[in-house]
């Protein structure tokens, strides 16, 4: 029956009361008669004291002083206003004055890294001697680096975008689905699949749920959408890929033209925008701290430029590139720059891209037969969305496949999906480590990704 008081919940309201709290042992300092403590409990810690006095003997204060960090403590104490804002804790106008301490769960007393180094901002060009952690460190030990309150923000906000993502495409009238991840043949036509035992064949694991979702639009869900894992056999050791990550997909059917669906994405990363700064602002600026950055800016309608404009913004910025050629990295960010500058805005569209650099299932452009109807969607400078119509005609897309040279054996399931009648679609695909990394400006896909996966990393 004994009520435990959320950290969090510990105010200036709550002064004089007496609480029972768990927590774990953050920092622990004794002086003389007296043992200060801080009690962490997620982003949220608070100061404790133990003092020799009625409740607490030398003994006690002896005990407290020796729990070892991170240790899991229950802690009864009285509520008690602070005489001065106390720094270094989120809970800055009270303190708890411990009257009994009881150890629940002891932890080792050698930590593989310090929990106020993993947290200490790194400031450019300026060694203040004291330490930093470095990422490997922090990924070999990822439950204790999960536990620093800029991971628990990182993870609190990116499970706001999930939901937000569900509630904002579930109110538009978008049904959840789940496809397979072993599937027959590679799903984007490339080779840069993982290859799985299966029974006395072999299965791959799916790069993108596209097959799936396509067919429910052929079965006349008219619009879906999925969260799951998605697999790249790529070996690229950079800081936005991924072996394994989460695929926040949506497919759709249209009536006229495919900006309906380029429209309804847009508004729904909108959505997913608004909602997090109106829900998580004590995440953000927890993770500010740490990894200060400007607050994410976008426009309402999304801004939405040519593959020809974006070209011409470069070119005039003096970079030499054809008007066919996919835009590299350097170019990608150099573009967000310019775009940010100009239009003042970190999230946009590009549309129209070549027809030579997309897909074989991407749908020509009408009008010009070297565009294509897909488009790339941006957040600082970086490519968080690819999507396009499809080609929802069984013998244009046999045609194009031919002309990719893709073995027609292996996406036969695919193409004949669309033989029995299919409604004009499109649709795209979201990085969802990406989206975390972009919104709050952090440098590495691998801080928001819990446990990642790259090509030189398989555990923990």
């Amino acid at each position: 029956d004994r009520v435990l008081i959320r950290i969090k919940d510990l105010t200036v309201e709550k002064a004089d009361e007496v609480v029972w709290v768990r927590g774990r042992i953050h920092i622990s300092r004794a002086k003389g008669k007296q043992c200060f403590l801080v009690l962490r409990q997620q982003q949220f810690n608070i100061q404790a004291l133990v003092a020799v006095g009625q409740h607490a003997s030398k003994q006690m204060v002896k005990f407290a002083a020796n729990i070892n960090k991170e240790s899991i403590v229950d802690v009864e104490g009285v509520v008690r206003k602070a005489h001065q804002k106390i720094g270094g804790c989120t809970q800055q106008d009270v303190e708890l004055h411990v009257q009994r301490i009881y150890v629940i769960s002891l932890a080792e007393p050698r930590l593989p890294l310090q929990l106020d180094d993993a947290v200490r901002p790194e400031v450019e060009g300026e060694e203040d001697g004291r330490a930093t952690v470095n990422q490997d460190t922090r990924l070999d030990n990822r439950v204790i680096d999960l536990r620093t309150s800029t991971s628990q923000a990182i993870f609190c906000l990116q499970s706001g975008i999930c939901q937000l993502f569900r509630e904002t495409l579930i109110r538009k009238g978008f049904v959840e689905i789940q496809t397979p991840k072993i599937i027959s043949a590679a799903s984007e036509g490339g080779a840069n699949v993982f290859t799985v035992s299966y029974f006395k064949s072999s299965a791959y694991l799916a790069q993108s749920p596209q097959l799936y979702k396509q067919m429910c639009i052929c079965a006349d869900f008219e619009k879906v959408f999925c969260v799951g894992p998605v697999f790249r056999a790529e070996d690229s050791n950079t800081h936005r890929h991924l072996t394994e990550f989460v695929g926040l997909d949506i497919e759709m059917a249209f009536n006229y033209h495919y900006h309906e669906v380029v429209d309804e994405i847009a508004d729904t990363l909108v959505q997913i925008f608004k909602g997090l700064q109106e829900r998580f602002q004590t995440e953000i600026q927890t993770v500010n701290k740490q990894f200060p950055c400007e607050p994410f800016k976008f426009l309402e309608p999304t801004l939405r430029l040519e593959y020809r404009e974006a070209v011409a913004m470069l070119r005039e910025a003096g970079v030499e590139m054809g008007d066919e050629e996919d835009l590299s990295t350097p170019n990608e960010k150099l573009l967000g720059r310019l775009v940010k500058e100009k239009y003042d805005t970190d999230f946009y569209i590009l549309d129209k891209y070549p027809l030579a650099v997309r897909p074989f299932y991407t749908m020509p452009d009408p009008v010009n037969p070297k565009n294509s109807n897909s488009y790339d969607m941006f957040m600082r400078g970086e490519e968080i969305l690819s999507g396009a119509q499809r080609i929802h005609d069984p013998q244009l897309l046999t045609e194009r496949a031919q002309h990719h040279g893709i073995d027609l054996e292996k996406i036969k399931a695919y193409i004949d999906s669309f033989r029995f009648g299919a409604p004009p679609h499109a649709g795209g695909g979201i990085g969802l480590e990406r989206v975390t990394m972009l919104y709050l400006g952090l440098h590495n896909v691998r801080q928001t990704s819990m446990f990642p996966r790259d090509p030189k990393r398989l555990t923990p």
